[in-house]
């Protein structure tokens, strides 16, 4: 028997089977969710089929929905973070704030509409609308539960698609919590939230009903899905991932940006996309900011996320504490210097020493590769020109950063940098309104902001003319 149950046309859906939920603090199963059979799957897109019109035809009605929905998620604030902290790993601070970003998430794309736009003047009377791309099959990866799967969600629903999620197996609870609190809240078969192994996201993929899948994750799963909406020409969302260089120029101050960059690779245990994977300083500094991040990584206190005091987490799971380690031993083999952890923290969780690494090449695996974990390399740079190619040179383009005391400088060298966002002095900030987005590997389309919301919408044209 499941703990939990899948949300399917507005009812609790308990499923056939269940599989366990384990807390990567100890390894041990924390809880069972149920695995969604084809028939069931096939129940949650017929529901979100249904639902489809009622629901695009009342921008009014889907705009108190919507805010009804985040007073419930805020009402439950506390809950959801122990939740997500406990099949996740992360901090509570750092799950409160996910579930915080969750609910502004839900009031922004409430109160967000897309207007008609006129073409022209005069007779004839040109407009060009907005209107939902259709049902929506949106799944989901691990390090943010609740975060990715609303930034799914909240933007679909305001655009007036009707949405079938899938989080990943192995964290469904916080988003199968999540449409428990939404059954009497939104009309039947709005939202439906299933739960089971990779294979249900493949059948979602290639399942006729859905329009368009919205999808976060691996390149390679990236890659698969897209071919698999191919022949029914769904329109896909893709975000990949990336290995995000830091650039840290000649004129900053080591302390302050040190500690900057290690909070924004070592947050979540290093497991996000946009996190910092790579750091590139001048050769004078290079030791030095070695040091200084080495410094940090020693001090930080790694434990269960349910301790206060925790700064770093485990790793989710077994499979990415394998990469980690993996990753580490490959460039020590390699001749890497640890100035920083280099190992399993112990305990029976997947904790990690927070790992800082010098004395590497740019062909070096945790260098080349998307890490996604608690260790970072430093690399030294000749010159600017030196640093940004070296930072270009890869599949990758999800975001990067330029430090320096000098921020007009900053913003001058950003635009030479191939990464959908460039962060001069701060990394991995946004703000309301802000798309988000990869160039090269790293994805198709953004999320956030109007152009989100656009994301899933198709354009048609009305033409009128005073008579015929």
């Amino acid at each position: 028997m499941s703990d939990y149950s899948m949300t399917i046309g507005g009812q609790a859906v308990g499923g056939g089977a269940s599989f366990a939920v384990l807390n990567p603090a100890t390894g041990q199963v924390t809880a069972r969710a149920p695995e969604c059979s084809r028939a069931e799957l096939d129940s949650a897109m017929a529901a979100g089929q249904q639902a489809q019109a009622g629901w695009q035809a009342d921008a009014a009605a889907r705009r108190a929905a919507l805010a009804a929905l985040a007073g419930a998620v805020e009402a439950d604030a506390a809950g959801l973070a122990r939740l997500i902290t406990q099949e996740q790993g992360k901090p509570l601070r750092e799950a409160r704030s996910e579930v915080g970003d969750a609910i502004g998430d839900l009031r922004y794309f409430a109160a967000l509409q897309l207007e008609p736009a006129r073409v022209g003047s005069g007779h004839p009377a040109v407009s060009v609308i907005r209107r939902p791309v259709g049902p929506v099959a949106a799944i989901t990866p691990w390090n943010f539960p609740l975060g990715t799967v609303m930034a799914k969600v909240a933007p679909g629903l305001a655009a007036g698609c009707t949405m079938i999620v899938k989080p990943s197996p192995h964290t469904p609870l916080a988003a199968l919590r999540l449409g428990e609190l939404a059954r009497g809240i939104l009309p039947a078969g709005v939202l439906n939230v299933i739960s089971g192994s990779n294979e249900v996201g493949e059948w979602m993929t290639s399942h006729p009903v859905p329009r368009m899948v919205s999808f976060t994750g691996s390149i390679a799963t990236g890659k698969r899905i897209a071919a698999a909406a191919a022949p029914d020409l769904k329109r896909v969302t893709l975000e990949l991932g990336g290995n995000d260089p830091a650039i840290v120029l000649d004129d900053v101050d080591v302390a302050d940006v040190a500690a900057a960059v290690f909070d924004n690779a070592f947050s979540n245990c290093g497991q996000v996309c946009v996190a910092v994977k790579r750091v590139f300083v001048p050769d004078h500094l290079h030791a030095d900011f070695t040091e200084a991040l080495a410094e940090r990584a020693r001090a930080a206190k790694v434990g269960d996320g349910q301790d206060e005091d925790t700064q770093v987490g485990p790793l989710c799971n077994q499979m990415q504490f394998d990469r980690v380690r993996e990753l580490v031993s490959d460039a020590v083999a390699a001749g890497a210097k640890v100035a920083a952890g280099g190992r399993p923290a112990g305990g029976p969780g997947y904790f990690f020493e927070p790992t800082v690494l010098s004395g590497i090449g740019d062909e070096t695996r945790i260098v080349a590769e998307e890490q996604f974990g608690p260790a970072i390399p430093v690399l030294p740079y000749r010159d600017v020109a030196d640093a940004v190619r070296r930072a270009n040179g890869t599949h990758f383009g999800l975001g990067a950063s330029v430090w320096t005391s000098d921020p007009e400088r900053g913003a001058a060298i950003a635009p030479s940098i191939e990464s959908g966002t460039v962060w001069v002095n701060t990394h991995q900030s946004a703000v309301p309104g802000q798309p988000f987005g990869g160039l090269k590997h790293s994805g198709i389309g953004v999320e956030g902001g109007t152009w989100g919301l656009e994301a899933f919408t198709d354009v048609q044209v009305v033409h009128v003319r005073d008579r015929a």
